[in-house]
Protein backbone atom coordinates (compact mmCIF):
# COMPACT_ATOMS: atom_id res chain seq x y z
CA UNK A 1 0.00 0.00 0.00
CA UNK A 2 1.15 3.54 -0.75
CA UNK A 3 -0.41 5.97 1.74
CA UNK A 4 0.56 7.97 4.81
CA UNK A 5 -1.70 8.66 7.78
CA UNK A 6 -1.69 10.85 10.89
CA UNK A 7 -4.00 12.48 13.41
CA UNK A 8 -4.24 16.15 12.37
CA UNK A 9 -6.03 17.60 15.40
CA UNK A 10 -4.20 18.44 18.67
CA UNK A 11 -4.00 15.86 21.50
CA UNK A 12 -6.78 15.97 24.07
CA UNK A 13 -10.57 15.97 24.10
CA UNK A 14 -12.73 17.84 21.59
CA UNK A 15 -15.97 17.76 19.67
CA UNK A 16 -14.29 16.63 16.44
CA UNK A 17 -11.05 14.86 15.58
CA UNK A 18 -9.49 14.50 12.13
CA UNK A 19 -7.37 11.68 10.73
CA UNK A 20 -5.74 12.52 7.41
CA UNK A 21 -4.68 9.95 4.77
CA UNK A 22 -2.84 10.67 1.52
CA UNK A 23 -1.43 8.50 -1.25
CA UNK A 24 -2.22 6.35 -4.25
CA UNK A 25 -3.91 3.66 -2.15
CA UNK A 26 -5.93 5.98 0.11
CA UNK A 27 -9.32 5.02 -1.32
CA UNK A 28 -8.51 1.28 -1.11
CA UNK A 29 -7.77 1.64 2.61
CA UNK A 30 -10.92 3.69 3.20
CA UNK A 31 -12.98 1.07 1.38
CA UNK A 32 -11.70 -1.60 3.80
CA UNK A 33 -12.40 0.28 7.03
CA UNK A 34 -15.37 2.53 6.21
CA UNK A 35 -18.99 1.46 5.74
CA UNK A 36 -21.02 4.35 4.25
CA UNK A 37 -24.69 4.72 5.14
CA UNK A 38 -25.51 4.59 1.45
CA UNK A 39 -23.94 1.27 0.46
CA UNK A 40 -24.41 1.75 -3.25
CA UNK A 41 -21.04 1.63 -4.98
CA UNK A 42 -20.71 5.06 -6.57
CA UNK A 43 -17.79 6.62 -8.39
CA UNK A 44 -15.63 8.54 -5.94
CA UNK A 45 -15.90 12.28 -6.51
CA UNK A 46 -13.62 14.95 -5.11
CA UNK A 47 -14.86 17.53 -2.62
CA UNK A 48 -17.62 15.18 -1.44
CA UNK A 49 -18.42 13.85 2.01
CA UNK A 50 -19.97 10.55 3.09
CA UNK A 51 -21.55 9.60 6.40
CA UNK A 52 -20.99 6.13 7.81
CA UNK A 53 -19.10 3.96 10.31
CA UNK A 54 -15.46 2.99 10.84
CA UNK A 55 -15.28 -0.75 11.49
CA UNK A 56 -12.56 -2.83 13.11
CA UNK A 57 -11.16 -5.97 11.41
CA UNK A 58 -13.77 -8.11 13.19
CA UNK A 59 -16.64 -5.82 12.18
CA UNK A 60 -17.09 -3.90 15.44
CA UNK A 61 -18.16 -0.27 15.15
CA UNK A 62 -15.42 2.13 16.27
CA UNK A 63 -17.24 5.40 15.56
CA UNK A 64 -19.75 7.19 13.37
CA UNK A 65 -17.81 9.48 11.05
CA UNK A 66 -17.86 11.75 8.04
CA UNK A 67 -15.25 10.99 5.37
CA UNK A 68 -14.20 13.78 3.00
CA UNK A 69 -12.78 12.74 -0.38
CA UNK A 70 -10.19 14.65 -2.43
CA UNK A 71 -9.27 13.18 -5.81
CA UNK A 72 -5.81 13.70 -7.32
CA UNK A 73 -4.58 16.22 -8.41
CA UNK A 74 -7.12 18.51 -6.69
CA UNK A 75 -6.00 18.00 -3.11
CA UNK A 76 -3.55 19.58 -0.66
CA UNK A 77 -0.86 17.01 -1.48
CA UNK A 78 -2.04 16.61 -5.15
CA UNK A 79 -2.52 12.89 -4.32
CA UNK A 80 -5.73 11.02 -3.48
CA UNK A 81 -6.66 12.15 0.03
CA UNK A 82 -9.28 11.50 2.68
CA UNK A 83 -10.02 13.17 5.98
CA UNK A 84 -11.92 11.12 8.54
CA UNK A 85 -13.95 13.41 10.80
CA UNK A 86 -14.65 11.46 13.98
CA UNK A 87 -15.62 12.36 17.52
CA UNK A 88 -12.70 14.03 19.27
CA UNK A 89 -11.82 11.53 21.99
CA UNK A 90 -8.16 10.43 22.06
CA UNK A 91 -9.09 6.72 22.34
CA UNK A 92 -11.32 6.94 19.25
CA UNK A 93 -8.66 8.76 17.20
CA UNK A 94 -5.94 6.34 18.28
CA UNK A 95 -8.11 3.34 17.36
CA UNK A 96 -8.96 4.70 13.89
CA UNK A 97 -5.26 5.47 13.31
CA UNK A 98 -4.33 1.90 14.29
CA UNK A 99 -6.93 0.48 11.88
CA UNK A 100 -5.50 2.58 9.03
CA UNK A 101 -2.00 1.33 9.84
CA UNK A 102 -3.21 -2.28 10.03
CA UNK A 103 -4.64 -1.92 6.53
CA UNK A 104 -1.43 -0.76 4.89
CA UNK A 105 -0.94 2.94 5.58
CA UNK A 106 2.33 4.08 7.12
CA UNK A 107 2.72 6.70 9.84
CA UNK A 108 3.38 10.18 8.44
CA UNK A 109 6.45 12.13 9.52
CA UNK A 110 6.04 15.66 10.94
CA UNK A 111 5.08 17.98 8.09
CA UNK A 112 5.00 15.18 5.53
CA UNK A 113 1.64 16.20 4.04
CA UNK A 114 2.94 19.74 3.42
CA UNK A 115 6.25 18.33 2.18
CA UNK A 116 4.34 16.30 -0.42
CA UNK A 117 2.49 19.47 -1.46
CA UNK A 118 5.89 21.11 -2.00
CA UNK A 119 7.55 18.15 -3.74
CA UNK A 120 4.52 17.69 -6.01
CA UNK A 121 4.63 21.36 -7.05
CA UNK A 122 1.42 22.60 -5.44
CA UNK A 123 3.27 25.15 -3.28
CA UNK A 124 6.85 26.38 -3.19
CA UNK A 125 9.17 26.32 -0.17
CA UNK A 126 8.40 29.90 0.93
CA UNK A 127 4.68 29.08 0.93
CA UNK A 128 5.32 25.89 2.92
CA UNK A 129 7.22 27.91 5.54
CA UNK A 130 4.31 30.37 5.63
CA UNK A 131 2.03 27.51 6.73
CA UNK A 132 4.10 26.71 9.84
CA UNK A 133 4.37 30.45 10.62
CA UNK A 134 0.59 30.75 10.33
CA UNK A 135 0.05 27.81 12.68
CA UNK A 136 2.45 29.34 15.22
CA UNK A 137 1.11 32.91 14.89
CA UNK A 138 0.82 34.77 18.20
CA UNK A 139 -0.96 37.84 16.80
CA UNK A 140 -3.32 38.80 13.97
CA UNK A 141 -0.54 40.77 12.24
CA UNK A 142 1.76 37.75 12.22
CA UNK A 143 -1.09 35.60 10.90
CA UNK A 144 -1.81 38.12 8.13
CA UNK A 145 1.86 38.32 7.15
CA UNK A 146 1.89 34.51 6.90
CA UNK A 147 -1.27 34.56 4.74
CA UNK A 148 0.36 37.08 2.38
CA UNK A 149 3.38 34.82 2.01
CA UNK A 150 1.16 31.77 1.54
CA UNK A 151 -0.68 33.67 -1.21
CA UNK A 152 2.68 34.00 -2.97
CA UNK A 153 3.65 37.66 -2.37
CA UNK A 154 7.28 36.85 -1.57
CA UNK A 155 7.55 34.05 -4.13
CA UNK A 156 6.13 36.26 -6.90
CA UNK A 157 8.66 39.00 -6.14
CA UNK A 158 11.56 36.51 -6.08
CA UNK A 159 10.40 34.88 -9.32
CA UNK A 160 10.07 38.31 -10.94
CA UNK A 161 13.72 39.07 -10.10
CA UNK A 162 14.84 35.63 -11.29
CA UNK A 163 12.97 36.17 -14.57
CA UNK A 164 14.74 39.51 -15.14
CA UNK A 165 18.08 37.76 -14.67
CA UNK A 166 17.17 34.74 -16.81
CA UNK A 167 16.26 36.97 -19.75
CA UNK A 168 19.72 38.55 -19.67
CA UNK A 169 21.37 35.14 -19.29
CA UNK A 170 20.20 34.45 -22.85
CA UNK A 171 22.20 37.49 -24.03
CA UNK A 172 25.24 36.25 -22.12
CA UNK A 173 25.04 32.84 -23.79
CA UNK A 174 24.76 34.51 -27.19
CA UNK A 175 27.79 36.69 -26.46
CA UNK A 176 29.84 33.64 -25.43
CA UNK A 177 28.67 31.44 -28.31
CA UNK A 178 29.06 34.11 -31.03
CA UNK A 179 32.09 36.27 -30.13
CA UNK A 180 32.56 37.28 -33.79
CA UNK A 181 29.47 39.52 -33.63
CA UNK A 182 31.12 41.79 -31.02
CA UNK A 183 28.02 42.15 -28.81
CA UNK A 184 29.85 41.71 -25.48
CA UNK A 185 30.08 45.45 -24.68
CA UNK A 186 26.37 45.99 -25.34
CA UNK A 187 25.58 42.92 -23.23
CA UNK A 188 27.72 44.18 -20.32
CA UNK A 189 26.09 47.62 -20.38
CA UNK A 190 22.58 46.15 -20.35
CA UNK A 191 23.61 43.63 -17.68
CA UNK A 192 24.81 46.39 -15.39
CA UNK A 193 21.52 48.28 -15.73
CA UNK A 194 19.59 45.12 -14.96
CA UNK A 195 21.77 44.28 -11.93
CA UNK A 196 21.33 47.77 -10.48
CA UNK A 197 17.54 47.34 -10.69
CA UNK A 198 17.84 43.88 -9.09
CA UNK A 199 19.88 45.39 -6.25
CA UNK A 200 17.19 48.00 -5.57
CA UNK A 201 14.47 45.31 -5.47
CA UNK A 202 16.53 43.09 -3.14
CA UNK A 203 17.30 46.04 -0.84
CA UNK A 204 13.61 46.89 -0.63
CA UNK A 205 12.80 43.30 0.40
CA UNK A 206 15.62 43.23 2.98
CA UNK A 207 14.58 46.59 4.47
CA UNK A 208 11.20 45.05 5.30
CA UNK A 209 12.85 42.46 7.55
CA UNK A 210 13.04 44.72 10.64
CA UNK A 211 9.27 45.18 10.40
CA UNK A 212 8.84 41.45 9.78
CA UNK A 213 11.08 40.53 12.73
CA UNK A 214 8.96 42.66 15.05
CA UNK A 215 5.78 41.07 13.71
CA UNK A 216 7.09 37.53 14.19
CA UNK A 217 9.45 37.67 17.17
CA UNK A 218 8.04 40.73 18.89
CA UNK A 219 9.82 42.67 21.63
CA UNK A 220 11.76 41.04 24.44
CA UNK A 221 11.09 43.29 27.43
CA UNK A 222 12.95 42.85 30.74
CA UNK A 223 11.72 44.41 33.99
CA UNK A 224 14.64 45.01 36.34
CA UNK A 225 15.15 46.91 39.57
CA UNK A 226 16.12 46.63 43.22
CA UNK A 227 14.18 44.30 45.54
CA UNK A 228 10.65 45.52 46.38
CA UNK A 229 10.71 48.24 43.73
CA UNK A 230 7.49 46.77 42.29
CA UNK A 231 8.69 44.57 39.40
CA UNK A 232 6.20 41.78 40.06
CA UNK A 233 3.40 44.29 40.66
CA UNK A 234 4.21 45.87 37.28
CA UNK A 235 4.12 42.44 35.59
CA UNK A 236 0.72 41.75 37.17
CA UNK A 237 -0.57 45.18 36.09
CA UNK A 238 0.60 44.64 32.50
CA UNK A 239 -1.01 41.18 32.38
CA UNK A 240 -4.06 42.35 34.34
CA UNK A 241 -3.84 39.22 36.50
CA UNK A 242 -2.03 38.08 39.65
CA UNK A 243 0.72 36.15 37.85
CA UNK A 244 3.64 36.88 40.21
CA UNK A 245 3.73 36.69 44.00
CA UNK A 246 3.87 40.13 45.62
CA UNK A 247 4.88 40.55 49.28
CA UNK A 248 6.51 43.21 51.46
CA UNK A 249 9.56 40.95 51.86
CA UNK A 250 12.65 41.55 49.73
CA UNK A 251 13.92 38.82 47.41
CA UNK A 252 10.54 37.14 46.82
CA UNK A 253 11.22 36.67 43.09
CA UNK A 254 14.11 34.22 42.64
CA UNK A 255 13.47 32.78 39.19
CA UNK A 256 12.45 34.26 35.85
CA UNK A 257 8.76 34.69 34.97
CA UNK A 258 7.89 35.14 31.28
CA UNK A 259 4.53 36.06 29.78
CA UNK A 260 3.25 37.46 26.47
CA UNK A 261 1.10 40.53 25.93
CA UNK A 262 0.11 42.18 22.65
CA UNK A 263 0.68 45.90 22.07
CA UNK A 264 -0.76 47.30 18.81
CA UNK A 265 -0.70 43.86 17.22
CA UNK A 266 2.93 43.12 18.19
CA UNK A 267 3.82 40.33 20.67
CA UNK A 268 5.77 41.53 23.70
CA UNK A 269 7.48 38.96 25.91
CA UNK A 270 7.51 40.51 29.40
CA UNK A 271 10.16 39.07 31.72
CA UNK A 272 10.03 39.64 35.48
CA UNK A 273 13.45 39.19 37.10
CA UNK A 274 14.93 38.88 40.57
CA UNK A 275 15.63 42.12 42.44
CA UNK A 276 19.19 43.31 41.86
CA UNK A 277 21.28 44.18 44.91
CA UNK A 278 25.00 43.98 45.68
CA UNK A 279 24.89 41.92 48.87
CA UNK A 280 22.94 38.77 49.65
CA UNK A 281 23.83 35.64 51.58
CA UNK A 282 21.20 33.62 49.75
CA UNK A 283 22.89 31.58 46.99
CA UNK A 284 19.60 30.99 45.14
CA UNK A 285 18.85 34.72 45.14
CA UNK A 286 22.38 35.42 43.87
CA UNK A 287 21.78 33.08 40.90
CA UNK A 288 18.54 34.97 40.22
CA UNK A 289 20.41 38.31 40.28
CA UNK A 290 22.99 37.06 37.75
CA UNK A 291 20.18 35.81 35.53
CA UNK A 292 18.45 39.20 35.75
CA UNK A 293 21.61 41.00 34.59
CA UNK A 294 22.08 38.60 31.69
CA UNK A 295 18.44 38.96 30.57
CA UNK A 296 18.68 42.75 30.73
CA UNK A 297 21.81 42.61 28.58
CA UNK A 298 20.04 40.62 25.84
CA UNK A 299 16.63 42.33 26.00
CA UNK A 300 15.27 44.55 23.21
CA UNK A 301 13.88 46.89 25.86
CA UNK A 302 14.67 47.27 29.56
CA UNK A 303 12.23 48.78 32.03
CA UNK A 304 14.13 49.90 35.12
CA UNK A 305 11.63 50.32 37.92
CA UNK A 306 12.43 52.48 40.95
CA UNK A 307 10.55 52.85 44.23
CA UNK A 308 9.92 56.60 44.12
CA UNK A 309 8.82 56.65 47.77
CA UNK A 310 12.45 56.10 48.80
CA UNK A 311 15.58 58.09 48.05
CA UNK A 312 17.70 56.82 45.18
CA UNK A 313 20.63 54.70 46.37
CA UNK A 314 24.10 53.97 44.99
CA UNK A 315 22.91 50.55 43.81
CA UNK A 316 20.30 52.31 41.66
CA UNK A 317 22.92 54.63 40.17
CA UNK A 318 25.20 51.70 39.32
CA UNK A 319 22.42 49.81 37.55
CA UNK A 320 21.25 52.96 35.73
CA UNK A 321 24.75 53.35 34.26
CA UNK A 322 24.38 49.90 32.67
CA UNK A 323 21.40 51.22 30.69
CA UNK A 324 23.34 54.03 29.00
CA UNK A 325 23.57 52.21 25.64
CA UNK A 326 20.35 50.18 25.96
CA UNK A 327 16.85 50.97 24.74
CA UNK A 328 15.28 51.62 28.13
CA UNK A 329 12.43 53.25 30.02
CA UNK A 330 12.75 54.48 33.60
CA UNK A 331 9.61 53.83 35.66
CA UNK A 332 9.10 55.79 38.88
CA UNK A 333 6.74 53.48 40.72
CA UNK A 334 4.55 53.89 43.83
CA UNK A 335 3.19 57.28 42.81
CA UNK A 336 0.29 56.58 45.19
CA UNK A 337 2.78 57.32 48.00
CA UNK A 338 4.77 60.48 48.78
CA UNK A 339 7.61 60.80 46.25
CA UNK A 340 11.27 61.22 47.16
CA UNK A 341 12.42 60.99 43.52
CA UNK A 342 11.64 63.12 40.48
CA UNK A 343 12.68 63.30 36.82
CA UNK A 344 15.45 65.73 37.90
CA UNK A 345 17.01 63.39 40.46
CA UNK A 346 20.76 62.91 39.99
CA UNK A 347 21.53 59.64 38.21
CA UNK A 348 18.18 59.63 36.38
CA UNK A 349 18.36 63.02 34.67
CA UNK A 350 21.75 62.31 33.03
CA UNK A 351 20.58 59.16 31.27
CA UNK A 352 18.22 61.04 28.94
CA UNK A 353 15.80 58.07 28.82
CA UNK A 354 11.98 58.25 28.78
CA UNK A 355 10.55 58.45 32.30
CA UNK A 356 7.08 57.18 33.25
CA UNK A 357 5.39 57.81 36.58
CA UNK A 358 2.91 55.15 37.66
CA UNK A 359 1.45 53.07 40.44
CA UNK A 360 1.77 49.39 39.54
CA UNK A 361 -0.23 48.35 42.61
CA UNK A 362 -3.20 50.52 41.60
CA UNK A 363 -2.62 49.83 37.85
CA UNK A 364 -2.39 53.58 37.16
CA UNK A 365 -0.18 54.82 34.32
CA UNK A 366 0.06 51.50 32.43
CA UNK A 367 -1.49 52.98 29.28
CA UNK A 368 1.18 55.69 29.27
CA UNK A 369 3.83 52.96 29.44
CA UNK A 370 2.22 51.18 26.48
CA UNK A 371 2.19 54.44 24.53
CA UNK A 372 5.91 54.98 25.19
CA UNK A 373 6.77 51.44 24.05
CA UNK A 374 4.69 51.94 20.90
CA UNK A 375 6.46 55.21 20.05
CA UNK A 376 9.94 53.77 20.73
CA UNK A 377 9.41 50.90 18.28
CA UNK A 378 7.11 52.85 15.91
CA UNK A 379 4.49 50.12 16.26
CA UNK A 380 1.76 52.32 14.81
CA UNK A 381 3.65 52.43 11.49
CA UNK A 382 3.70 48.65 11.09
CA UNK A 383 1.00 47.77 8.59
CA UNK A 384 0.29 44.51 6.80
CA UNK A 385 -0.54 45.24 3.19
CA UNK A 386 0.13 43.65 -0.18
CA UNK A 387 3.86 44.48 -0.01
CA UNK A 388 6.41 41.78 0.80
CA UNK A 389 7.07 41.37 4.52
CA UNK A 390 10.05 39.13 5.28
CA UNK A 391 9.62 37.49 8.70
CA UNK A 392 11.98 34.54 8.21
CA UNK A 393 15.66 34.78 9.25
CA UNK A 394 16.60 32.19 6.60
CA UNK A 395 15.07 34.35 3.87
CA UNK A 396 16.87 37.46 5.14
CA UNK A 397 20.29 35.76 4.99
CA UNK A 398 19.59 34.49 1.47
CA UNK A 399 18.56 37.98 0.32
CA UNK A 400 21.78 39.43 1.80
CA UNK A 401 23.86 36.80 0.00
CA UNK A 402 22.05 37.54 -3.27
CA UNK A 403 22.82 41.24 -2.80
CA UNK A 404 26.50 40.39 -2.34
CA UNK A 405 26.43 38.29 -5.54
CA UNK A 406 24.78 41.22 -7.35
CA UNK A 407 27.45 43.67 -6.18
CA UNK A 408 30.20 41.18 -7.13
CA UNK A 409 28.69 40.94 -10.61
CA UNK A 410 28.56 44.74 -10.99
CA UNK A 411 32.20 45.01 -9.84
CA UNK A 412 33.20 42.34 -12.36
CA UNK A 413 31.58 44.38 -15.14
CA UNK A 414 33.24 47.60 -13.93
CA UNK A 415 36.62 45.81 -13.87
CA UNK A 416 36.03 44.70 -17.47
CA UNK A 417 36.15 40.99 -16.62
CA UNK A 418 35.36 38.49 -19.40
CA UNK A 419 31.66 37.80 -19.87
CA UNK A 420 31.98 34.12 -18.90
CA UNK A 421 33.48 35.14 -15.52
CA UNK A 422 30.63 37.60 -14.94
CA UNK A 423 28.21 34.81 -15.78
CA UNK A 424 29.44 32.74 -12.81
CA UNK A 425 28.54 35.37 -10.18
CA UNK A 426 25.19 36.08 -11.88
CA UNK A 427 24.35 32.37 -11.74
CA UNK A 428 25.09 32.55 -8.02
CA UNK A 429 22.32 35.17 -7.63
CA UNK A 430 19.86 32.74 -9.24
CA UNK A 431 21.18 29.91 -7.04
CA UNK A 432 20.63 31.91 -3.84
CA UNK A 433 17.17 33.21 -4.74
CA UNK A 434 16.18 29.66 -5.67
CA UNK A 435 16.85 28.64 -2.06
CA UNK A 436 13.85 30.75 -0.96
CA UNK A 437 11.35 29.19 -3.34
CA UNK A 438 12.98 25.74 -3.32
CA UNK A 439 14.26 25.78 -6.93
CA UNK A 440 17.80 25.21 -5.73
CA UNK A 441 17.89 23.95 -2.17
CA UNK A 442 19.51 20.87 -0.66
CA UNK A 443 17.48 17.92 0.60
CA UNK A 444 19.06 18.42 4.04
CA UNK A 445 17.63 21.97 4.33
CA UNK A 446 14.22 20.77 3.12
CA UNK A 447 14.19 18.05 5.80
CA UNK A 448 15.19 20.56 8.51
CA UNK A 449 12.38 22.94 7.52
CA UNK A 450 9.66 20.26 7.58
CA UNK A 451 10.86 18.86 10.93
CA UNK A 452 9.47 22.08 12.48
CA UNK A 453 5.94 21.12 11.43
CA UNK A 454 3.47 19.36 13.69
CA UNK A 455 2.42 15.77 12.99
CA UNK A 456 -0.54 15.56 10.60
CA UNK A 457 0.21 18.80 8.73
Amino acid sequence: MEAIVAISTPPGYGGIGIIRISGKDTFKIIEKIFEPKNKKKNEIKGYTMKYGKILSSNGNIIDEVLVTYFVSPKSFTTENMCEINSHGGPIILKKILEICLENGAKMAEPGEFTKLAFLNGRIDLAQAEAIIDMINSKTEKEQQASINQLEGNLSNKINEIREDIMQKMVDIEASIDYPEYDIEEITKRELRQMLEKVNIKLKKIEDNFEKGKLIKDGIRLAIIGRPNAGKSSLLNAILNEERAIVTEYEGTTRDIIEEFVVIEGIPVKVIDTAGIRNKTDDKIEQIGIEKAKEIAKNADLVIYIIDSSKKIEEEDKEILKLLKYKKAIIVLNKQDLDSEISTKTEGIRELNKPIIKLSALKKEGIEQLYKEISEMFKLGEIKIDESVTVTNERHKEIIKNAQKNTNDSINSIDNNMPIDIIQISIKQILENLGKITGNSVSEEIIDEIFKKFCLGK
